[in-house]
């Protein structure tokens, strides 16, 4: 699948950013921008976000896939993998099928665990699906500004936090209606998908995911990666260091943008 991209610094070596569920590339400009000085960044846009083309297909193998053609196609041997959460995730299955084409690989507030037991204990999986719900029950053709849409998913979305986030998604058609940019119903189909984590066992049986660098950034105020994670991560991926950030939760990027830089810096740096 060709993803759409955005491309920041021309010097330094490559640098590839992944957004999480629900976002797009655009969520990470100002970060890029913070460090095209030193990278020349691609930001992308994973299948049914964004710009990017739709698809049925909505996995980890999938977006895995995605990641090295994207690559291929672009000429890039080897980057910098930068990934929050759904992201994050991405940039784990593809440095475990091609470790050689990682130059480091960061993630942002997501563990290599399958998320499925957090779901059903936290109600994660029913608030994900209640979202998406949602979204595919506003008849968007009957709305004529922005504020109409986000009275209407207000009932079922409480958060106005959220609901903004989310209609980062909605833009208008070559026909100036209004329309959602994510392809809600392929999310909502592949949810489980989305839970999924790596074969941890096979993998800390054959040694770990080795032979770059990489740093796991956790938000404190999240419970996405817990202290209880940590030996998994390390078993996973032998060379990984662990940092919290104080008083962020799960979007790090947008609640402590100027600290995150600073722990991608300091790392990359050394």
């Amino acid at each position: 699948m060709k993803l759409f991209f955005r491309k920041y610094g021309e010097a330094g070596p490559p640098m590839v950013i992944v957004h999480g569920l629900y976002g797009s590339g655009d969520n990470w400009v100002s970060i890029a921008r913070e460090l095209a000085s030193d990278f020349e960044v691609f930001v992308v846009d994973q299948r049914n976000h964004g710009r990017s083309p739709h698809s049925d297909e909505h996995d980890y193998p999938s977006m895995r896939d995605d990641l090295k053609e994207f690559m291929d196609e672009n000429g890039i041997e080897k980057a910098v993998l930068l990934g929050h959460s759904m992201g994050g995730k991405t940039v784990m299955f593809f440095a475990e099928a091609w470790p050689r084409r990682v130059q480091s690989m960061i993630t942002v507030d997501i563990a290599p665990k399958p998320y499925r037991d957090l779901a059903l204990q936290s109600n994660f999986a029913a608030n994900h699906a209640k979202m998406i719900d949602a979204m595919l029950e506003v008849d968007l053709s009957k709305m004529e500004t922005r504020e109409e849409i986000d009275r209407a998913l207000r009932p079922s979305i409480g958060s106005g936090r959220i609901r903004g986030f989310l209609m980062k998604n909605v833009d208008r058609d070559q026909d100036e209606n209004f329309q959602w940019r994510i392809n809600l119903q392929a999310l909502r189909n592949h949810l489980d998908d989305i839970f999924d984590g790596l074969d941890t066992d096979r993998i800390i049986r054959n040694g770990g995911i080795t032979g770059f660098p990489a740093l796991f950034i956790a938000g404190a105020k999240s419970d996405y990666i817990q202290a209880e994670d940590h030996e998994l991560i390390k078993s996973v991926f032998p060379a990984a260091e662990i940092v919290t950030i104080p008083g962020a939760g799960h979007w790090l990027h947008a609640e402590k943008p100027e600290l995150l830089v600073k722990n991608i810096r300091y790392f990359l740096d050394r």
